[in-house]
């Protein structure tokens, strides 16, 4: 790990910070993981159902295209970690909001936080959804086996939506992103598990069939509006399978110094995109590959696989692991906002800033809060309400993907990296990044559009 030293440089909130100095000691391998355990969660299951409204040329190039796009927005903003303030030196921007804020401006940091939170908050509904889906698919998966593949095993969400909601809140427990890292490792473990299995069964499907499944154009509609609406919601789930820009610069600030943080992420991002591209290209192709037109929207869920049952049951349990860590990753950036805002306005509340150690047999003492534990507790329940209330999988990781992916992943970034190299107007890098730019924005609306008509749709119907 090598030596831990405490980085006393100063933070956004104030100039200077007023925190206490912390030991980060997080380097390239824990941020690998705790990217994957970011991206590789709820939208690697419906890649192939993706590809399948795409096309055999136009799947795989778009999943190739995100993964570039992701890789360049991640370099752009973990640049902008470190500001060059004039007062203050080389002040640390810990969470996306607070980058923006330092770079653009009071009144577009408001716009991203809004943007942001409801990224993060959407983010834990579509795990929770995931979550419920895969323990359901355990329980049909062994009725199946017992009472063959016609038989009616049908299970509601709610019931285990809500046992998710309770492991949550006790989750919730714990302080930070900076006591995560076995949380990530563990779920990056599971991610790759489950991945592997999907894989392994498409490719084996593959080999039975005797043929690759599926075409160029992809699964045929009865009229060209319905193939568009299907094309731009696969569009906007493969958008919401790569960006981690909300949680970047969290991670990012998980990291020993030096060398310099933004050649650790730099690297660590080169890494868990290359790995998390490979395996999105393998599960999306070969699940295509094998159900061709019948690609199910979840590919471990949606039961193209029947045996070995104890594998899909092994698969969906690593999903649901991986999903306890990846809900915690993507909320805690939430929790510590609220923890800085409230202790903030409310410095002199004992409700809001005291702690009380609790010490509980053979386990180390740890400490708790009243704020954190009621907001936490009510942010848990208010996700698994609404997840209950819209348990649509392809359509819901569509509209989340088609909402983050322009402003989060590539306008806020890119804006930035104006301001912190000083790129004059109407240069040629300008025109480049302002033309990226728009056109990030076309595909993301055209997501946009499709998820939320499928939504629609599904509730109407």
């Amino acid at each position: 790990m090598g030596e831990e030293e405490i980085d006393d440089s100063p933070l956004i909130q104030g100039f200077p910070s007023g925190d206490v100095p912390f030991r980060r000691t997080g380097n390239v391998e824990r941020a690998v993981a705790h990217i994957i355990t970011g991206v590789i969660g709820a939208g690697v299951l419906s890649l192939a159902w993706s590809v399948a409204q795409l096309g055999w040329i136009a799947g795989p190039f778009i999943i190739i295209v995100f993964a570039g796009t992701t890789f360049l927005s991640a370099n752009l903003l973990s640049d902008c970690y470190r500001f060059p303030h004039p007062l203050y030196g080389n002040i640390r921007c810990p969470s996306y909001i607070d980058a923006v804020k330092v770079y653009l401006g009071d009144s577009r940091q408001k716009v991203c936080g809004v943007l942001v939170h409801a990224s993060l908050y959407g983010a834990t509904t579509a795990y929770v959804i995931t979550s419920a889906t895969s323990i359901r698919a355990i329980l049909k998966s062994n009725c199946y086996h017992k009472e063959g593949h016609q038989a009616p095993c049908k299970y509601g969400d709610a019931v285990y939506m809500m046992l998710f909601g309770l492991v949550q809140v006790i989750m919730s427990f714990i302080p930070d992103l900076h006591n995560m890292a076995w949380v990530s490792i563990v779920a990056a473990i599971m991610s790759f598990t489950y991945s592997s299995i999907g894989l392994g069964l498409g490719i084996t499907t593959v080999i039975e069939n005797g043929r690759i499944m599926g075409s160029l154009t992809g699964v045929p509609a009865s009229n060209i509006a319905d193939k568009l609406w299907l094309v731009f919601q696969g569009i906007g789930d493969i958008a919401f399978a790569y960006p981690y820009t909300v949680i970047l610069l969290e991670i990012q600030d998980t990291l020993e110094s030096p060398p310099p943080e933004n050649k650790t992420m730099k690297k660590a991002s080169m890494i868990a995109i290359l790995i998390t591209t490979f395996f999105y290209l393998c599960c999306g192709c070969f699940g295509y590959a094998a159900f061709g037109n019948q690609t199910p929207g979840n590919l471990l869920t949606g039961f193209g696989f029947y045996e070995p049952y104890w594998l899909i049951d092994f698969a969906n349990a690593c999903i649901v692991l991986h999903l306890v860590g990846g809900y915690q990753i993507y909320s805690q950036p939430i929790y510590g906002a609220v923890d800085r805002w409230c202790s903030k306005r409310y410095p002199n509340s004992g409700f809001v800033n005291n702690f009380y150690q609790l010490k509980l047999p053979r386990l180390p003492a740890f400490q708790l809060n009243m704020f954190r534990i009621c907001f936490r507790t009510a942010y848990v329940v208010s996700t698994t309400g609404l997840a209950i209330l819209f348990p649509y999988f392809n359509q819901v990781i569509g509209v989340l993907g088609a909402l983050g992916f322009w402003p989060l992943a590539i306008y806020f970034p890119v804006e930035m990296y104006f301001v912190q190299r000083k790129v004059e107007a109407w240069s040629r890098k300008w025109i480049v990044l302002r033309t990226f730019s728009f056109i990030c924005f076309l595909v993301s609306l055209l997501g946009l559009i499709g998820s939320l008509e499928g939504i629609i749709s599904e509730k109407l119907s």
